[in-house]
């Protein structure tokens, strides 16, 4: 789905920058269209509806804004200021175009009651798991997404451990993961568009910032884990889901929804016998084995294979953990 988006400003520089800025790297989502005079822009909205218009104070308080489903007020604070009746949003004008363009898809996010088109992509689903912690799971989830990377497919990593790795390895300066759960609690708006406008990008692939509050992340359901990875995938090729070592509901949507499984292990004993157990003890095992790998990470042997697939990783001596998932991405999955 694209939005319709029109954008309306006696600044015809700046509407010009924005406009081939927008088409040049958002025209996947974004269908712009641009005004420059009060003319234009009345002549324009008795002829079109629009989802959403980023309108400047000089032209707003004359425009009839009944076509637009989310009119949004283009201001600067070097401009002064004027009392506009409904006291629509706002949306700063001089910043980056890939800020604007994230704040007006997480405002009309909000709003818009369109969900997945059914002609959406749909991404390759890989859950990465491991029965025990300290096994090196999230490295060997960031190593797979390199590697995806590196065959230029567009990667999505989803972290929903209880308590995320992700300030580890990126940098959070983007808007939390929190925003998506809240979304998901009032079952309301348009939950891939919101992502969208929050998701940061870095070094190829895409991800969300840890919550806000990690008790966010305990009261989601099952079902909204499966919403949540949903909207995801329709936003990638490949999407890389980092899972906490439990095996709740939530954990065994995801394995069912998953294309395939990675269960990471390593040489200590703690990591093998709880292994054993998830295998021998647990009938999940037995629902997803056709579906799973075994990762043998930091030089561990697996003696009774219990699934056809075994990727093994050598322990890799570095205290910089981008650099060993580089490494272990060139080993190969």
């Amino acid at each position: 789905m694209r939005i319709k988006m029109l954008v309306a400003t006696v600044d015809t520089q700046y509407v010009k920058l924005l406009s081939d800025n927008i088409s040049e790297y958002h025209a996947d989502i974004i269908e712009v269209s641009i005004c420059s005079t009060l003319e234009c822009l009345q002549e324009t909205l008795a002829r079109r509806k629009y989802d959403v218009a980023l309108i400047d104070a000089e032209m707003i308080i004359k425009a009839d804004l009944k076509t637009i489903h989310l009119p949004l007020l283009l201001w600067s604070e070097h401009e002064p200021a004027v009392d506009i009746p409904g006291e629509p949003e706002r949306i700063q004008k001089y910043q980056r175009i890939s800020s604007i363009v994230a704040a007006v898809l997480e405002r009309y996010a909000k709003v818009s009651k369109i969900k997945h088109s059914s002609d959406s992509r749909y991404a390759n689903i890989t859950a990465v798991w491991s029965p025990a912690g300290g096994v090196g799971k999230t490295t060997v989830a960031l190593a797979y997404t390199s590697s995806k990377v590196s065959d230029d497919k567009e990667v999505f990593y989803l972290n929903l451990e209880t308590f995320s790795s992700v300030p580890g390895y990126f940098s959070e300066n983007g808007k939390s993961i929190s925003a998506a759960f809240e979304m998901l609690d009032s079952l309301d708006g348009n939950l891939m568009m919101l992502i969208q406008g929050i998701c940061n990008k870095e070094n190829g692939l895409t991800y969300l910032c840890s919550p806000d509050n990690f008790d966010d992340m305990c009261i989601l359901s099952a079902e909204n884990i499966s919403e949540l990875v949903a909207s995801c995938a329709r936003l990638a090729d490949e999407l890389v889901i980092d899972l906490s070592c439990v095996c709740d509901a939530r954990t065994r949507a995801i394995f069912e929804i998953a294309d395939q499984i990675l269960i990471v292990t390593e040489p200590s004993i703690f990591a093998k016998v709880k292994l054993d157990q998830f295998i021998s003890q647990n009938n999940v095992f037995e629902h997803i084995k056709e579906k799973t790998s075994i990762v043998a990470n930091k030089g561990a042997t697996i003696e009774k294979p219990a699934t056809d697939i075994i990727i093994s990783f050598p322990l890799v001596q570095s205290n910089e953990a981008i650099e060993v998932c580089r490494i272990l991405s060139g080993i190969g999955f």
